[in-house]
């Protein structure tokens, strides 16, 4: 599997390609590779490369928990991992299975495209938080993808951009992947928001999720849930978008989600500076639940979701 890391964007665009169920593991858990459905995807890879290796059926069974927990709060992982070990049990090619799970992820992500891009006005602009664009999916975007859809049926859209910190998503990420498609972008500090918000200038705000339970409630990056209060609070439309693949339904609401928590460092130090005075610690949730009386619509590739929802 070939992998764009995604940390060294937008100043180097560099490509390895993973040979090794070991090496691309790291490479999701340390955000080479990241965005629930791309990862479902290179989870989805990395059981291919662990099944040639011929391992006991116990072996096997570690190697894909290992991998199934990578990055814990993605369902799209966990749901990739789980559907490899199905093929496997029926002796079906990993390599098909997982180039099948890429397809289906490109293909949900376009047809949800066309389902949102009809919510959002001629002309208009957007807000934006974190990465959900090409990259964070198998290539055309959740969030984004409503965007690029839009603008493709003649809609004059531009985006505002949520800089989403520790690891800028948004300013990195989204506003490069735009920008290489030519369409407006800006990017805002996160705490810049509710200003624009509140002088009506955005239309709509579209993210993606890493999990959505049975009622509606979104995990998504940390943040979400603030900027989804601030926009009912200024009556501006939230909606989320995600393949039908990020829907867990083993869950009834966002209570049952685990939240993935990361090095504390990476919010106290910035660019090998720290940021922090001596002896002050950091928290660093990664993400955070939105309940689903917040979420106007949920868009997936199935069609647009509205409350009250019950997947």
């Amino acid at each position: 599997m070939v992998v764009l890391d995604q940390r060294r964007l937008p100043d180097e665009e560099i490509w390895t390609s993973y040979d090794d169920a070991n090496d691309l593991v790291r490479a999701i858990r340390e955000m080479e590779v990241r965005g629930a459905p791309a990862i479902g995807c290179a989870g989805a890879f990395a059981v291919a490369l662990v099944a040639r290796l011929g391992l006991s059926a116990t072996e096997l069974r570690g190697r894909l928990r290992e991998i199934a927990q990578a990055r814990p709060t993605a369902v799209n992982l966990s749901a990739a991992v789980h559907r490899m070990a199905n093929a496997l049990t029926i002796e079906q090619d990993p390599v098909v299975e997982a180039q099948a799970i890429w397809e289906e992820d490109l293909a949900a992500c376009r047809a949800l495209g066309q389902h949102g891009s009809a919510l959002l006005p001629a002309e208009g602009t957007v807000l934006t938080h974190c990465n959900a664009g090409a990259l964070a999916t198998a290539g055309y975007g959740t969030a984004l993808g409503i965007v690029r859809a839009a603008v493709a049926a003649g809609k004059r859209i531009s985006v505002l951009c949520d800089e989403t910190r520790p690891w800028l998503q948004g300013a990195r990420l989204t506003a490069w992947e735009l920008t290489q498609d030519g369409i407006v972008a800006e990017v805002i500090v996160d705490g810049a928001a509710g200003h624009f918000l509140s002088r009506g200038e955005i239309s709509a705000v579209i993210v993606g999720a890493d999990r959505i339970a049975r009622n509606g409630d979104v995990a998504n990056k940390i943040g979400t849930a603030g900027l989804a209060a601030a926009a009912s609070v200024f009556g501006v439309p939230f909606y989320v978008a995600a393949p039908g693949t990020t829907i867990d339904r083993s869950i009834a609401d966002g209570s049952q989600i685990s939240i993935e928590s990361r090095d504390p460092d990476e919010v106290g130090m910035m660019s090998g500076r720290r940021l922090l005075p001596t002896g002050v610690r950091a928290r660093n949730p990664v993400f955070d639940v939105t309940p689903s009386r917040l979420v106007d619509a949920i868009i997936t590739d199935a069609g647009i979701f509205t409350a009250p929802y019950a997947f």
